[in-house]
């Protein structure tokens, strides 16, 4: 009997220490800072057994049967971590958890800078649209970027005619030619080869687009005062990929596009093709078009040799050939008459040659050699007038990069060509002719952990304007990983030149020549200084802020002043002062996403006693955009957009306006498809005031400060034929 009591009570013994309750005290912080990550979880793997760490970083676990059991620690943007724990743990201190960042946002390197450091760690300010992003604004317009550049905080798309609907790109609310258009680093579409170049370039072909806000001259020499957007094109992968597009629109127009990409140890190729037909489109039935009828072509081949793992030799071609008529829609689809004779018809040929070759050595220096010749040509026909000319242009380059990681030089010597001459009888032809030799240094320092330097010097030569010194500095402070800041600032110039917003609505008629005896190059100065946190917020939600202030005052602006009929461009007895704000915040929760954004943008003309706000220049800008996300599944979007009221050249003013769209795409292994419903609050300029202006065998028209097409439906398919990942 004593030995089965024994035996009893050595049970009940064994049995209480076995499901004996158990706790687990632990500190949970970021692995590079050491920072605490309040909001981060400790959980029991196969269980709900689990508590938040505070913030301090503490967390107590209670209910922990005793034995061997597996933690789960994880925190959202941080790679989860699982701890394999005896319990009862022995001692009374917290056991140290140390989490790493995830590396999505590693991998977002930038090519506009010159440099190989991904987006978080270099000082200058770089913003980059890619990957998702991307893909759903290519979903929402497949046959240019003019949408994707639009709904990007502090950037307007300025239409600059009723009848052709091209647009300009404005940065922090200055013209269009102040800002740099490149394709992988090339400058493609500079001078008269500006005109048009949103309206035709496709963004199916992008891996990344990315923007630089403020002066970037020193980067790639004038033209950048407002900042400069680098449009990088997709490489050929490890896997083939095969895939094709297509897109329809309620407002008539139809866009297919086809990209294949491929390699193997030696070669690799991409070919991008895309064909756009659109018929003139006439939403408040005027009588005239608020979408043009447009044909055009676009092929972009690119062949690439591989020298090893060290060196790549590649070169590209751009074509596109395009018909855009707009005005009388009588006219447009019968041909001109007594009674129905107004049509504005933009013929044009865009070509251009690239060349890249690209060196790395043992000791991490690089050597990049690049070439490009483009060649643009375009017609504009009206009634009794038209304006013809073509374009030449060269871009020569070669840099050589060495350093360590803390401390990277590069430094480089180019050589840009532009040639125009106008094809159209004139009074006086326009033509123009610029070489501009430079030379530009670049030094990028990790003065210590937290704090970075960028500073770049460049010299430009220029035959006709004579020689520019464009200084350029930019700091990145970083004390922790959640809180960012940048200052940076430079110079920058631009040659003058009559292909303007102005000039370009007038279809340049009356418009006199520029020469160096007439007016001198425009100069700025300027900066920009932002801040960025981010954080979690609870168990599944994070929280991240960017707060922008910029400045840029622009010098010898050239103004276009009337005389007699003859339109002149002349310096500008006073500066032209851009200042204001940008503000970007981002929500996460699980499968949502929601963006917030506003700029606040004042350029006032303090010049020819004017003293006031840009005309076409809205102050106050907003949008939300509310996104679901199921990888691989569905993207379901909304967005709304809020533009302020503007002045019009005749000091009038216009009243404010919202756009909203929303937009769906189920993604299926290899076929995914897509609506998307843009504006369908319909908010447009005809709803509020008139476009076009009797009589109508001669109209003249209004400025363009709202949309002009008004709601469209659009929808298609994207079938991935082979390779490639979820679009």
């Amino acid at each position: 009997m004593k030995r089965l009591f024994l035996f009893l009570y050595l049970c009940l013994i064994y049995t209480s220490v076995s499901y004996a309750q158990h706790t687990l005290r632990a500190r949970i912080v970021d692995h590079d800072s050491g920072e605490p990550l309040p909001g981060a979880t400790a959980q029991l793997r196969g269980t709900t057994i689990g508590a938040t760490a505070d913030a301090d970083g503490l967390v107590e676990v209670e209910s922990i049967p005793a034995g061997r059991q597996t933690i789960v620690f994880s925190f959202v943007g941080y790679e989860s971590q699982q701890r394999s724990l005896q319990f009862p743990m022995p001692g009374a201190e917290p056991l140290l958890v140390e989490l790493e960042p995830e590396e999505e946002l590693e991998a977002v390197v930038v090519s506009a800078t010159r440099s190989s450091r991904t987006i978080e760690d270099i000082p200058t300010r770089v913003e980059a649209i890619s990957g998702e992003e991307l893909g759903e604004k290519a979903v929402m317009n497949s046959t240019n970027i003019a949408m994707l550049l639009r709904e990007s905080t502090g950037i307007q798309m300025q239409q600059t005619s009723a009848n052709s609907a091209n647009q300009s790109i404005r940065i922090q609310g200055l013209d269009g030619r102040y800002t740099q258009l490149l394709r992988d680093g090339f400058p493609l579409y500079s001078g008269f080869a500006s005109g048009l170049s949103i309206m035709q370039v496709p963004p199916l072909d992008l891996q990344q687009v990315e923007v630089i806000k403020g002066s970037a001259s020193t980067l790639y020499g004038g033209g950048a005062i407002a900042g400069l957007v680098n449009l990088v094109t997709k490489k050929p992968g490890e896997e083939p990929e095969l895939s094709l597009m297509l897109n329809q629109t309620s407002a008539m127009g139809t866009t297919l596009n086809t990209f294949y990409s491929g390699r193997n140890e030696k070669w690799g190729s991409t070919i991008y093709a895309s064909g756009n037909l659109q018929q003139p489109y006439d939403p408040n039935d005027d009588g005239f078009s608020d979408i043009p009828q447009v044909r055009s072509l676009t092929l972009n081949p690119r062949l690439f040799r591989y020298f090893g793992e060290d060196a790549t030799l590649w070169v590209g071609v751009n074509a596109s050939l395009e018909e855009r008529i707009g005005g009388d829609i009588v006219a447009i689809e019968s041909g001109s008459t007594i009674r129905n004779p107004f049509t504005e018809q933009n013929n044009s040929k865009r070509v251009s040659s690239q060349l890249a070759f690209e060196k790395q050595y043992a000791d991490e220096s690089a050597l990049m050699i690049k070439n490009s010749i483009s060649y643009f040509d375009r017609d504009i026909l009206v009634p009794d007038y038209s304006f013809a000319g073509e374009q030449w242009a060269s871009f020569t380059e070669a840099s050589y990069s060495f350093g360590e990681e803390n401390s990277r030089w590069i430094g480089g010597l180019n050589l840009f060509t532009d040639q125009f001459s106008e094809q159209s009888p004139a009074t006086e032809a326009r033509d123009y002719s610029n070489t501009t030799i430079g030379a530009f240094a670049q030094h990028t320092w990790q003065l210590q952990e937290q704090l970075a330097l960028e500073s770049g010097l460049r010299t430009d030569y220029n035959t006709n304007y004579g020689t520019f010194v464009l200084p350029r500095l930019s700091f990145m402070y970083k004390p922790v990983r959640k809180f960012t800041a940048r200052l940076g600032g430079g110079l920058g110039y631009k040659l003058p030149t009559v292909f303007t917003e102005e000039a370009e609505a007038m279809v340049f008629r009356n418009v006199l020549p520029i020469t160096a005896a007439d007016a001198k190059a425009e100069r700025s100065y300027g900066g920009n200084f932002d801040i960025n946190y981010s954080t979690g917020i609870g168990e599944n939600i994070t929280f991240s802020l960017n707060q922008l202030f910029f400045y840029t005052q622009l010098q010898d602006a050239l103004v276009l002043n009337e005389v007699y009929g003859q339109y002149s461009f002349n310096n500008a007895d006073g500066p032209v002062r851009s200042r204001g704000s940008e503000t970007n915040a981002r929500f996460t929760w699980g499968d949502f996403k929601l963006f917030l954004q506003y700029a606040f943008t004042d350029v006032e003309l303090q010049y020819q006693n004017l003293n006031r706000q840009k005309p076409l220049t809205p102050r106050h800008t907003a949008g939300a955009v509310l996104m679901f996300e199921q990888h691989g599944k569905w993207r379901i979007g909304y967005e709304a957009y809020y533009t302020g009221q503007q002045y019009l050249s005749d000091f009038s003013q216009t009243r404010d306006y919202w756009i909203m769209g929303l937009m769906a795409l189920r993604e299926m292994e290899s076929f995914s498809l897509f609506l998307n419903f843009e504006n369908f609050v319909d908010a447009r300029q005809s709803r509020y005031s008139d476009i076009v202006y009797p009589p109508y065998t001669n109209p003249s028209f209004a400025q363009i400060w709202a949309p002009t097409d008004g709601f469209v439906i659009n929808g298609g398919f994207i079938w991935k034929i082979f390779g490639g990942e979820h679009h």
